[in-house]
């Protein structure tokens, strides 16, 4: 009697997931780093990069692929399992210094009262890639001429920030004797490879979106989503700067294949 209870109290758990189809989902769009900035965050690398180089947060807007398995618990619930990839590297000058060669190295010059032998320039570049688990709520259900959806969930974020080119070195301060200027402030500029890749943080996110059928088993899906991240502690290239801000939010548009 026991053993045929629990069949049936088996049965009873398992039937809704029998009953409703998975889905894959593929999708593309757009992340925009939240990248926090400004006099709030002096010793934030977003805050070095923007102040001193021409490019600019809006430069680190790019696309994304992602990818998900849906797991439906009923017709108004199921279970998500995500996958988004960001990559983004963008090559830029200093904005007011430019560079020398002398004998004792290369010198940043203040770029207001002097041409320079070369610009003085570095690539920043910043990836991220959420694995992602969600409950996604279909308040209508799954059949439907429009099906609005929302969710929510937790996640690793995998994270990476390199520097390729030159930087200025803003710890030592020499003097120039212009014989027009006097005393000129210059710094010395240092070739660098810095590297933080393969780092972790965890975090959440929230997502709303519609879905609208196209045929029996596919549908249309556009979606937003956000992004609350735990920031990104250095640990060799950049340490000393304060921890990294990885949060942003996602537009995507994508295809929804339920089997």
């Amino acid at each position: 009697m026991k053993k045929s209870f629990a069949i049936l109290a088996a049965i009873l758990i398992l039937a809704p997931a029998l009953a409703y189809s998975n889905a894959f989902s593929l999708r593309g769009g757009y992340f925009f780093p939240r990248a926090l900035h400004g006099t709030d965050y002096k010793d934030s690398l977003w805050t070095i990069e923007f102040d001193n180089m021409t490019f600019t947060k809006a430069d680190f807007t790019n696309s994304i692929l992602g990818f998900s398995y849906e797991f439906f618990l009923t017709r108004e619930l199921s279970l998500v399992f995500s996958l988004d990839s960001y990559d983004k590297v963008k090559a830029g000058n200093y904005k007011d210094w430019i560079g020398y060669e002398t004998d004792s190295g290369d010198f940043a010059f203040p770029q207001k009262y002097y041409d320079g032998d070369f610009a003085v320039s570095h690539s920043f570049s910043f990836s991220l890639l959420p694995i992602q688990v969600s409950i996604k709520i279909l308040p209508l259900g799954r059949r439907n001429k429009i099906i609005p959806y929302l969710g929510g969930g937790a996640g690793v974020y995998i994270w990476g920030v390199r520097l390729r080119g030159d930087m200025v070195d803003f710890s030592e301060e020499y003097v120039y004797d212009d014989p027009d200027l006097g005393e000129v402030s210059v710094y010395k500029i240092l070739p660098t490879q810095a590297d933080e890749t393969t780092r972790f943080s965890f975090g959440g996110h929230w997502f709303a979106g519609l879905q609208i059928p196209i045929a029996n088993r596919l549908t249309l899906e556009a979606e937003f989503k956000q992004h609350f991240v735990k920031k990104g502690k250095f640990t060799d290239a950049f340490k000393g700067f304060d921890d990294f801000d990885l949060s942003g939010f996602q537009v995507t548009a994508g295809i929804n294949y339920w089997f």
